[in-house]
């Protein structure tokens, strides 16, 4: 079966493309379950504006819009709402109730920043010393055990910014995966960035290094898009090509992400 649960839309300010739009080029694409999963809003206790997410007043919109596709389009695909979301503790209680109150069919977890964005830096951009990438691993794993999450987005972002793999980001990937594959938390294989790779000649991200070490230690993969623009649903080339890297590496893969049951 061929699904895509991280699609995103232009609620989170860099993206393309209309709901609708989306839907029709999944269609095209052969996809049977597109799952969206925007960046979550976050109701912060500051007067903070984030500049790549919706805000709290936006997420009906975002739901009821979602709905009237998932109803538009039944029986030609399968449309599942969701977010993707990071692991800030200060604001968990209000985002469970988010995900409660609209019924979200699954959060999908995004260690984009370090507890929250009002006061730390992205990480893809700005993982770059040992320390910041020690507050990387602390919070892929505090995240991932607090059951919240049905896979783990990207896992190998920090090697956008950090120089060059070295022991420190062995050390990291390993106890990362360990601790994906002790929970049963899927790793995404993030082809967001295939193009710009092939553009710019570099293999950062997905990162090789760390996806052997996925594989070794026995976690499961997922693709995930991280659709920005509607015609990434239409081109099968980076979908078709992380299922051979996968195949390659023994890895196992699902096709399914796990529902909210909580």
């Amino acid at each position: 079966m061929k699904t895509n649960y991280h699609t995103h839309t232009t609620r989170c300010l860099h993206a393309v493309g209309t709901d609708e739009a989306y839907v029709k080029s999944a269609l095209k694409g052969g996809y049977q379950v597109l799952g969206f999963s925007d960046h979550t809003p976050w109701k912060y206790h500051t007067n903070y504006v984030a500049d790549m997410r919706m805000l709290p007043d936006q997420l009906p919109d975002y739901v009821e819009s979602l709905r009237t596709l998932r109803e538009k389009y039944r029986g030609q695909i399968d449309i599942k709402i969701g977010l993707e979301c990071e692991y800030f503790p200060e604001y968990m209680h209000w985002l469970k109730e988010q995900v409660k109150k609209y019924e979200l069919d699954y959060v999908i977890f995004g260690n984009h920043f370090y507890h929250t964005d009002e006061k730390f830096p992205y990480f893809g951009h700005h993982c770059d010393s040992r320390d910041m990438l020690d507050l990387y691993e602390e919070s892929a794993i505090e995240g991932m055990e607090t059951g919240v999450y049905c896979c783990l987005a990207h896992p190998d972002l920090f090697m956008r910014s950090y120089p060059q793999w070295d022991r420190h980001c062995t050390l990291v990937a390993r106890h990362i995966c360990r601790t994906a594959a002790r929970l049963g938390i899927p790793l995404e294989y993030n082809t967001g960035y295939q193009a710009y790779n092939e553009a710019h000649g570099l293999e950062t991200y997905p990162c090789p290094e760390f996806w052997h070490i996925a594989a070794n230690e026995g976690c499961t993969a997922i693709v995930g898009l991280d659709a920005h623009n509607n015609a990434d649903l239409e081109d099968p080339t980076y979908y078709d090509r992380a299922l051979q890297t996968l195949k390659g590496l023994k890895m196992k893969v699902t096709d399914t992400l796990r529902m909210n049951q909580w």
